[in-house]
């Protein structure tokens, strides 16, 4: 998670800001209003999103956005199968003096950015798949035996096919453990289809303002952790979790027969930053079991694996988490 600014934004601003970019994001991307939600709370909570759908339906046009309306520095890496790991961070060269004499210098990747647009990472190797696992939890790389931090803020977009899509290769559990929110991309609809195709095959190609920077959203990280979570909320959170896993969840329910591991201390995380964006987007300064369940799904749909049962029968993650909000009652107020 990102560190945490000394000046939060007042809320007053807070939702200004927050309704800005959303006017502004949508001047470009046509519908897929949750999903660009979703991707705004990921930011303000200083999070990694990762946007899972079949090729051609903006995510990529998503997060370049993103960049534009945030005015924040931009990278893209195109993985492909013979991307590597130096690729991403960087390496050290060889230089030499106008006296002959020679030494490493340090090459900076394309990671030492703002916004990061990890395309198609699941086409690369696990290899270098996991280049970004140090740059995503600790905002840092580690080359040979230096250390060198990256600019803040540091966000990953990542964008994957589905995986039963050919040359592709499923991410490894740490690296999806590392990303805030998963956030499906659905089909449009016959009407968004119908304003997609008016909005980008005519003479003008839309444009979004630059609303923000990368210290307001700072800010806005700031603001939103300070939002307080009451006691009987965080034990919600803290049981909605467990019963991810098979050896805790409700008898009978789906995640008792078909899940092989739950989510990870990082899904309760992902529960209690993402509600306090989400409670701030409402216009509630306290966080409400609502605000929970409406996080639940991208939090924890991709830290809930399933066993052999349940990819044989074709389980949805989804579907499970579902299950389990209706069966995990809600505590009462302490």
């Amino acid at each position: 998670m990102s560190d945490v600014p000394a000046d939060p934004m007042p809320v007053e601003d807070f939702h200004r800001t927050a309704a800005a970019i959303l006017d502004a994001i949508a001047q470009v991307i046509v519908g897929q209003d949750e999903v660009v939600r979703h991707v705004l709370i990921t930011l303000i909570a200083g999070g990694h999103a990762l946007l899972e759908g079949v090729p051609g339906l903006g995510k990529t046009l998503l997060v370049r956005t993103l960049a534009d309306v945030l005015e924040l520095d931009f990278a893209r890496i195109q993985f492909t199968p013979d991307l590597m790991p130096a690729d991403i961070t960087g390496t050290q060269i060889i230089e030499e003096d106008a006296e002959g004499r020679r030494a490493f210098r340090f090459e900076r990747g394309p990671v030492f950015t703002h916004l990061l647009l990890a395309d198609e990472i699941n086409r690369a190797t696990p290899k270098t798949q996991s280049a970004l696992l140090e740059a995503m939890q600790e905002r840092a790389v580690t080359v040979g035996n230096a250390r060198y931090p990256l600019p803040a803020p540091f966000f990953v977009l990542a964008t994957q096919n589905p995986l039963e899509m050919e040359g592709t290769y499923p991410l490894p559990e740490a690296q999806l453990d590392r990303f805030l929110f998963k956030v499906e991309v659905p089909y449009p609809s016959t009407e968004e289809l119908i304003a997609i195709m008016a909005r980008t095959t005519g003479a003008e190609v839309p444009q979004a303002p630059r609303v923000a920077d990368g210290a307001q959203v700072l800010a806005m990280g700031a603001l939103a952790r300070q939002v307080p979570v009451a006691a009987h909320v965080n034990r919600y959170i803290a049981e909605l979790v467990l019963s991810t896993h098979p050896e805790n969840a409700p008898q009978g329910s789906l995640a008792a027969r078909f899940v092989r591991y739950g989510a990870s201390p990082r899904g309760a995380q992902a529960l209690v930053l993402g509600a306090k964006v989400h409670a701030l987007l409402a216009g509630r300064y306290n966080v409400a079991f609502e605000d929970v369940q409406a996080v639940a799904y991208p939090a924890l749909r991709h830290r809930v694996l399933l066993n052999f049962e349940g990819l044989a029968e074709g389980v949805a993650p989804d579907a499970i988490l579902a299950d389990l909000l209706d069966r995990v009652p809600f505590p009462l107020d302490v």
